[in-house]
């Protein structure tokens, strides 16, 4: 199954199901150094990180927590330019240890957004875990902590991301052709 259709466009196989496992347990092992005695909150952008976020925390071997909220910016294949927050933070961050957790970081405009709100409530600290980043398109300054793949300015679908609504389902990560 290298090559598949989802909507009107084709996609390939660009990251293996294995190579994304063995990813995510090398920053899992990288935070459970970082925090060791320490109880980070991990705060989930949805719906895209859902994936990422699970197999993140099954590999967690220190306490931690875990919410979501949902960002959006993506309509189609195009960044909409807007930032739209559907489901707010609930959780109360001042003086605890945050770790985002993100699919994707292309342009940045999401994260960039959303940070100061954060920042605001004075967490102890913040961090950034994304499992892809896009150098060439990252518009905003950005400090990304934990990256799981840094890969080209091009389309992606699968393992979370998705395109109009389907390919979430996908075990691997998927370029558009």
């Amino acid at each position: 199954m290298g090559l598949i259709k989802v909507h009107d466009k084709e996609f390939e196989i660009y990251i293996t199901s294995k190579a994304i496992e063995q990813r995510v347990k090398e920053i899992a092992e990288a935070i459970n150094k970082d925090y060791l005695g320490k109880k980070p909150l991990f705060i989930a952008i949805l719906n895209g990180s859902f994936m990422f976020a699970a197999d993140l925390f099954r590999h967690l071997t220190i306490e931690a927590e875990l919410c979501f909220i949902k960002l959006a910016s993506y309509k189609g294949m195009k960044s909409s330019g807007k930032v739209v927050t559907t489901i707010g933070l609930e959780e109360d961050i001042f003086g605890k240890d945050v770790v985002i957790v993100e699919d994707i970081v292309d342009t940045g405009k999401t994260l960039h957004g959303f940070l100061p709100k954060l920042l605001h409530q004075q967490p102890n600290s913040l961090k950034i875990a994304t499992l892809l980043h896009k150098p060439e398109a990252t518009a905003y300054p950005l400090q990304l902590d934990y990256i799981g793949f840094a890969i080209p300015d091009k389309f992606v679908i699968g393992y979370g991301l998705d395109y109009d609504g389907q390919g979430r389902n996908l075990k691997e990560i998927y370029q558009v052709k």
